[in-house]
């Protein structure tokens, strides 16, 4: 078998933080990797929003609990986890995906960490490493993993180049342009195309 790795938001789910930006009418929030390369400068601002605006872990989390993954996503990642060993990596947080990975029956996560307060106040952020994406996969293929990785924003980027092949989904065009190297997929019947070519060409390397 050969790993999948697959981002999650913008991948199987709704962005978190667009659905919670469009909650609260705060356009600041709907800031993503897809418009900020630097996590931690993403991170920072949002962090700085919740504080300012006196929003707190269980607003996030009543947001959360009305999302459903993409039309389509749980069909796939049936499919997907009878071709390949299929693990999430995410920058999201195990405080937000709860619900999400119920719905999605529960597949391997490997995410982040909050820091929040007696009150419910988020006061910081943990990563369990930076560039955690990359460096899972590198550390999959060190235990001699083949893998194909799928995604859709900057931060997703290193994962695909460290995997055996890369494959984009729903990017946005200024991406696409500059990582012309990796499969661009638009729906859910395009990506199980390219994870089955993809198997191909990685077996017969």
């Amino acid at each position: 078998m050969i790993l999948a790795c697959l981002d999650l938001e913008g991948v199987l789910i709704p962005e978190i933080w667009i659905a919670f930006a469009e909650k609260t009418g705060i356009e600041r929030l709907r800031l993503t990797t897809r418009d900020i390369p630097d996590y931690d400068e993403l991170m920072k601002g949002r962090l700085k929003i919740l504080d300012e605006n006196n929003l707190k872990l269980n607003d996030i989390q009543d947001v959360i609990r009305g999302i459903s993954p993409l039309e389509g996503a749980r069909e796939f990642l049936n499919w997907l986890r009878t071709e390949y060993q299929v693990i999430i990596l995410s920058d999201t947080f195990y405080e937000f995906a709860g619900p999400l990975m119920a719905q999605l029956g529960y597949p391997t996560l490997f995410c982040n960490f909050l820091e929040i307060g007696e009150s419910g106040v988020i006061q910081n952020y943990r990563l369990r490493q930076p560039d955690g994406k990359t460096k899972a996969v590198r550390a999959f293929r060190s235990l001699n993993f083949k893998m194909v990785a799928a995604g859709d924003s900057y931060n997703d980027t290193g994962m695909l180049k460290e995997a055996d092949d890369g494959i984009f989904f729903r990017p946005p065009e200024s991406i696409v342009e500059e990582f012309p190297q990796f499969q661009v997929t638009r729906t859910f019947p395009e990506l199980r195309e390219a994870f089955i070519k993809s198997k191909k060409t990685v077996l017969a390397g």
